[in-house]
């Protein structure tokens, strides 16, 4: 299977339940540029793979000539997260967070590090420390939500996608994030309206559907997902995944798997199917 990008980062549930990864439901990673709240306005964000590429061997060269250049430091480990090198990314963060220790995007970028390594406590605590009160960070917010919510603390996850949809008010990102955290609360006919909310929303991009396609597949409305599933994949892959979807929901433990492996998210590109071969 192909590397699915991270356009959005964080904005993301990235290593999903069985359920998830059968449809790419994801929470988002924060929203644009991902890994800092200002980044977006700083550099164009790569969108495939081989930009990427390039973006991780420029960068790595002005890391290596200097790895006290904050900049490079930075921009070095946002590439190797989008290509999935998060335990090379973690250690750079962790050099330059030592160097740079009231660098708040550096805290940002750190601390989804460190959730993208599974080291979710300290996450938490990273990404409490990357922005204050006086000055908000919508993106940290919802990073913080998700990792809430990796956490099990889904009504915490919830006040903090709240608070950071009062700086956004419908950004799609942190309100499929609210949506999927609510679908974890079993709170289905909630998270259905939030998402179908968010889709309508200029710049909503299909993960925002596939997490609705979930919700409605929890809810046993299979042919409705289906059809929408259609507007992001071929007719034989929507039909395979809402397939591996029927069967899935039918485990006595779905909700189980649902709640406690769903993790922030990730890339924009076609989701795993289990039944057959992802292009």
């Amino acid at each position: 299977m192909s590397i699915r990008i991270r356009a959005l980062r964080f904005g993301h549930l990235a290593a999903a339940s069985a359920l998830c990864l059968a449809l790419g439901a994801c929470q988002m990673r924060g929203g644009p540029g991902d890994v800092t709240g200002s980044i977006g306005t700083r550099q164009t964000q790569p969108r495939t793979e081989a930009q990427w590429r390039s973006e991780e061997a420029d960068w790595g060269k002005r890391y290596d000539a200097n790895q006290k250049d904050r900049n490079a430091a930075f921009f070095y480990a946002r590439a190797l997260r989008a290509l999935d090198k998060n335990a090379q990314a973690l250690a750079i963060l962790e050099g330059a967070v030592i160097i740079h220790p009231d660098d708040q995007e550096l805290l940002g970028a750190y601390g989804r590090s460190l959730a993208d390594n599974g080291r979710l406590k300290q996450a938490d605590d990273v990404l409490g420390r990357a922005h204050s009160p006086e000055k908000p960070d919508w993106r940290i917010l919802s990073a913080q939500g998700t990792v809430a919510d990796q956490l099990g603390e889904h009504d915490r996850a919830q006040q903090l996608y709240a608070a950071a949809l009062k700086l956004v008010p419908n950004e799609p990102t942190v309100m499929s994030n609210l949506g999927l955290s609510l679908a974890l609360s079993k709170r289905l006919p909630e998270a259905e309206r939030i998402l179908r909310e968010a889709a309508t929303v200029p710049g909503a991009d299909g993960r925002v559907r596939q997490n609705l396609v979930l919700v409605l597949g929890l809810q046993g409305r299979f042919q409705e997902a289906e059809q929408l599933a259609r507007q992001d994949m071929s007719p034989a892959e929507a039909s395979a995944t809402i397939a591996y979807l029927r069967r899935s929901v039918s485990q006595p433990n779905s909700w189980e798997m649902l709640r406690g492996k769903a993790k922030p998210a990730a890339r924009t590109a076609a989701p795993e199917k289990a039944p057959q071969p992802t292009g």
